[in-house]
């Protein structure tokens, strides 16, 4: 089947549109030192309002993959629907925060809506990229990283942007991103037709499809590694600085994701999505085996060492989604990518407990070890896929 030109202006509508919708994710972490100082929260309280709203993200991609609500309607109007509610959930946190149970409740609920955007800008992307998937979706997943680590690059502004200003600034960002994108991208030409059940058998091949389940069981491999490694980055660098300095190690660190994501997308046509990822996955997982040894480097070693952790550890996700996204049933690739989503994160908010529990009795370095399970366990599930050119 010949893919029809995609006009030019499809992928740079939806890597803004999804780095726009996908601020929500980092609106209150920002900005959270100025909320400690203001109302005197204790340092946990960080955490606390990160696991409101993954646990918001974790409900909604569940039920939205139950309902199918990615392929019963247009995605382009879930996706608009969902960037306003979350902008309008980041507002009404501005308006409460004083209140810090009323703020997890808004965060939880910006999470939920947040199910409408990331999954759903992918299955927009496979509507208009029934070829070239690996490299549109590696710069759509890297606008996300590079958001996701923008928040290191707020805090280290923090004393000149005053929190209210950020934090309404993404809410506008957000809704405006939602706007954008139902007005200026059409449904594509030859979309499969949405469907008017719910898609239990199609949900199920996660499971059951050898395909499927190889590259969705290489992601959830990744993710036990990638958002435990985000968390625990800013501990790493904290051995060997501090203050304004740490907040921009820690943005060039993971903002560095973008390199992989981009740059293995651009690999993707010479070496297949699945060789792409199981390499990345591999340098990753080398990365957690090195940490004894180069916790004590010399710096030039340090620092390359998490860079290329940094390039590595998110940038084999866009690659996994594409073949997820390739593998699934037509009719069913919003909700197949939903369900994988939601317990992806439920992976890795159990990863993020241990470890973080961990780190009272165990030393970082041997601690860092533990994260290689996710990307050993993820090449054994890929090993399928690396067998053919996918």
């Amino acid at each position: 089947m010949t893919q029809l030109p995609v006009p030019r202006h499809v992928l740079p509508v939806l890597v803004l549109a999804q780095f726009a919708g996908t601020s929500l994710w980092f609106a209150v972490n920002a900005v959270m030192p100025d909320l400690q100082r203001a109302f005197g929260w204790p340092a946990t309280a960080v955490g606390t309002l990160t696991s409101a709203l993954q646990a918001g993200f974790i409900a909604g991609t569940l039920v939205f993959a139950l309902l199918a609500i990615a392929d019963r309607f247009a995605p382009r109007r879930v996706f608009l629907v969902c960037a306003l509610a979350g902008s309008g959930c980041t507002v009404g946190a501005w308006a409460m925060v004083s209140d810090f149970g009323a703020l997890l409740a808004w965060r939880f609920a910006t999470g939920f809506f947040l199910a409408g955007i990331y999954p759903v800008g992918m299955k927009i992307a496979a509507q208009w990229y029934t070829r070239g998937l690996g490299p549109a979706l590696g710069l759509l997943i890297g606008a996300l990283v590079l958001g996701s680590a923008s928040a290191h690059a707020l805090r280290a502004l923090g004393d000149t942007l005053p929190w209210p200003t950020l934090m309404l600034g993404v809410a506008a960002l957000a809704a405006a991103g939602g706007v954008s994108l139902y007005a200026l991208l059409p449904d594509p030409p030859g979309a499969v037709a949405r469907v008017t059940t719910l898609q239990w058998r199609a949900l199920a091949t996660i499971v059951t499809d050898a395909r499927v389940r190889s590259s969705v069981f290489g992601y959830f491999g990744h993710m036990w590694e990638l958002y435990t490694l985000w968390v625990l980055m800013p501990l790493i660098l904290a051995t060997r600085l501090q203050g304004t300095t740490l907040s921009w190690a820690a943005f060039a660190t993971l903002g560095a994701g973008v390199l992989g994501c981009v740059g293995g997308g651009w690999l993707v046509p010479r070496f297949g999505s699945a060789r792409v990822a199981g390499v990345q996955l591999a340098i990753s997982g080398l990365c957690c085996l090195l940490a004894p040894l180069l916790m004590g480097a010399p710096d030039a070693l340090f620092y390359g060492w998490l860079l290329v952790w940094g390039i590595t550890v998110s940038g084999d996700s866009p690659q996994f989604s594409t073949l997820t996204a390739r593998n699934a049933p037509p009719q069913a690739v919003g909700s197949v990518l939903t369900l994988t989503n939601s317990i992806g994160f439920a992976i890795s908010i159990a990863s993020i407990l241990l470890f973080v529990e961990l780190t009272r009795v165990v030393p970082l370095g041997w601690l860092l070890t533990g994260l290689a399970l996710g990307p050993a366990l993820g090449l054994w599930a890929l090993r399928p896929l690396l067998r053919e050119r996918a």
